[in-house]
């Protein structure tokens, strides 16, 4: 046959029943007494009792294989019987193997119908001048298909009858095309590994599609003796083997003797090599849902997949054994998962990589934060240069704090949102309402979790809430599209049909405003300016470092952390997760995209550009922010003894912090000022020797406060 020839595709001519008489010959060659018609009619009917049925190579029981958006393979799972069985067609089979099995083991493929006489007579005569030993099979490929249905051994004369008769049956139902397919799906490759799919990646690492001389031949050769021939345990006899097959196909002129010399240079696998597990929380979740089905596609592209798993891999491990990081990347336009990686490693121990970080709830941190500005700008309180009090508030018996524990003072909104201040994002969240806030994540189809019998609080705001990676993914994503939520999907779960516009997470305007200012945010070391808009996140306790980031294509989300909880001593979300993220980014095969277009609405400018209204942030209830606005001395404590150094010699300043009050502030040691500021609540004041001070401050309105203090 021809390389690249089709075979004959309609269905075989049954065998003539004087097939049945060629039997005659058989049997009395192999020592058979009395043959008669009637003696072949009933050894051909009995061999013709408890055949099993003929497969169909398209329904067959093969392993499931999970395949990526163009059909890629990303995971494979054993059969219910531990098989490594892939489906495969003759399409996906180098044709070069075809040529060399079929002039290896059937020469008469497609001439014969099913059984080739004449090599059958050769082994029958050779078995009666062997003394009743079988010398050479004489069989068909059909024959062996016969054989690894019936999963009888050819070492005795009645399965040897059984699968001529067998054989004549399967060409009879069968083309060509389909017996030689059935043949590359069951043969069997030594171990648990069935057909020359699961062969050749086992052994090659590699596709049947595209195969080498000497691995066509070894692939040849295994099937004929696959437990004497596996490479994995005895390479030596392996490689003599495939040499045997590339003799014979010089001597059928396949090859030239040049061609054949060079192959058996090429060194046969001395192992097997791992199966693919890409995506392989994901492909769990696949199989989970349709554990019946032979093959299931996802979104995630396998190229990006690959090397964003190894890039968390290798991340994971500059930081600890125990840490695991998790990436979701999804289309913005059409919600597709690109890439899902639920671990630093599915197999490692230390770290649980069985456990799948992209869908694990966690505390998010600050990454709620541009929600939570977006509303105030949506609901027309602020504008990004609005000003706003970065000072020490208390709200009832809750007092945040910023995450290194300064106050800034008067800041713009962006800045507030650039630099994660904790301070003003609570002030908002307060003016917003923690119920609308919560609302708008649910638009997103993110399912935030509070604890139970717990109602939402202010807290809310800077991680106290239960929320998941793919939540995250989900909420940026809709920010990225200007306002407007997508589901996300990967291709295992079928979201819900909307049956109506979905209803935005914020407007454009606010929309586009958020997306502004997080263009602003530092990158880290790694990163450039303005490629991405951006936030970063550290959970209470270093538990979780997030950074999700997305431009005007695609979202990616970043989540750094243990899977058990624990604390990571010295993770953050722009130290630790923001790396990631830039080079995430840089792992994809398009450009960055353009960010969208400013829509109608938007108010370019400085603060002295703004509208009176929203040059500085007001909350809806003043008369709430006003109740107890006397100032406050909240660092240091009265009566606590503050140590300074002063004793040692090597003294350091003392640092005043106010909370509430009206600026500018006028701050006093022992009665004498030592500083006066503007907006800023804090000062600094280096104190002569150690003992007992009052410290004091005075507001815009003369209110005050004063503590007393030892000084060592």
């Amino acid at each position: 046959m021809a390389t690249g020839e089709p075979l004959d595709t309609g269905p075989a001519r049954r065998q003539p029943r004087w097939a049945a008489v060629a039997l005659v010959s058989v049997l009395t060659l192999c020592g058979v007494g009395l043959v008669g018609a009637g003696f072949v009619r009933g050894v051909w009917a009995e061999a013709s009792v408890g055949l099993p049925p003929t497969p169909d190579a398209a329904t067959m029981p093969v392993s499931t294989v999970v395949v990526d958006r163009n059909g890629q393979m990303l995971r494979p799972y054993t059969t219910n019987d531990g098989l490594w069985r892939l489906p495969v067609t003759l399409k996906d089979v180098d044709r070069r193997f075809i040529t060399m099995l079929l002039a290896y083991e059937d020469r008469h493929f497609e001439s014969h119908h099913g059984v080739d006489w004449s090599g059958i007579l050769r082994a029958a005569g050779q078995f009666v001048l062997a003394g009743g030993h079988i010398v050479s099979g004489g069989s068909t490929l059909t024959m062996q298909l016969a054989r690894l249905i019936e999963g009888n051994s050819t070492h005795d004369l009645d399965a040897k009858v059984k699968q001529i008769v067998h054989a004549e049956q399967l060409e009879g139902a069968l083309s060509k095309d389909q017996i030689l397919t059935l043949y590359l799906n069951l043969a069997p490759y030594g171990g648990n590994i069935e057909g020359i799919r699961a062969a050749s990646l086992a052994y090659f690492g590699k596709e049947p599609s595209r195969l080498t001389t000497a691995e066509a031949a070894l692939l040849v050769a295994l099937p004929q003796s696959p437990e004497a021939r596996r490479p994995d345990r005895d390479p030596k006899t392996a490689e003599a083997g495939r040499d045997l097959v590339l003799d014979r196909m010089v001597d059928e002129g396949v090859l030239t003797a040049e061609e054949a010399t060079a192959a058996r240079r090429e060194p046969v696998p001395t192992g097997r090599r791992d199966f693919p597990m890409l995506a392989a929380h994901l492909a769990d979740e696949a199989i989970a849902a349709k554990p019946n089905a032979r093959e299931i596609r996802v979104t995630v592209d396998k190229g990006l997949q690959d090397k964003l798993e190894r890039l968390a891999s290798a991340r994971a491990g500059l930081i600890g054994p125990k840490v695991s990081v998790a990436i979701l990347v999804a289309d913005q336009a059409t919600g597709d998962i690109l890439a899902s990686v639920g671990s630093a490693g599915y197999l490692g121990t230390e770290n649980s990589g069985f456990v799948d970080m992209t869908e694990a709830v966690r505390s998010p941190g600050s990454t709620l934060k541009p929600v939570i500005y977006g509303l105030a700008f949506e609901l027309g309180l602020a504008h990004p240069q609005s000003l706003i009090e970065d000072r020490p508030t208390a709200f009832g018996g809750y007092v945040p704090i910023n995450f290194d524990g300064l106050n800034r003072g008067t800041v713009t909104m962006h800045d507030a949102l650039t630099q994660s201040l904790n301070v003003p994002a609570v002030i908002t969240l307060d003016a917003v309402g923690v119920a609308r806030l919560v609302s708008r994540l649910k638009r997103a189809y993110a399912n935030p979790l509070l604890p139970d019998e717990t109602a939402a609080s202010l807290a809310v705001g800077l991680g106290g809430v239960g929320v998941t990676l793919r939540d995250l993914v989900s909420i940026y994503a809709a920010i990225g599209r200007g306002g407007t939520p997508v589901h996300l999907k990967d291709g295992v779960m079928t979201p819900p049909a909307d049956d109506a516009v979905p209803a935005p997470v914020l407007d454009p305007v606010a929309a586009w405003y958020v997306t502004d200012v997080l263009r602003d945010v530092p990158p880290p070391i790694n990163g450039t300016p303005g490629r991405i808009a951006y936030k970063t996140g550290t959970s209470y306790g270093y538990r979780d470092a997030w950074s999700i980031g997305y431009d005007g294509r695609t979202v990616i989300g970043v989540w750094v952390g243990r899977p058990d909880g624990a604390p990571v001593p010295g993770i953050a979300g722009i130290t630790t997760a923001a790396p990631i993220l830039f080079e995430a980014f840089d792992r994809m095969a398009t450009p960055v995209a353009p960010f969208r277009p400013a829509p109608p609405g938007v108010i370019f400018g400085t603060n002295a550009d703004l509208p009176a209204p929203l040059k500085r942030f007001r909350h809806p209830d003043e008369d709430m922010m006003a109740k107890d606005s006397a100032p406050q001395i909240a660092y240091p404590a009265d009566g606590v003894a503050v140590d300074l150094g002063v004793a040692s010699g090597d003294k350091a300043p003392l640092i005043l912090k106010i909370r509430n009050g009206a600026p500018p502030f006028t701050f006093f040691a022992n009665g004498a000022p030592i500083g006066q500021s503007a907006f800023a609540r804090q000062e600094s004041w280096m104190p002569d020797g150690p003992g007992f001070v009052t410290l004091s401050v005075v507001d815009a309105k003369g209110r005050s406060d004063k503590v007393k203090v030892s000084i060592d």
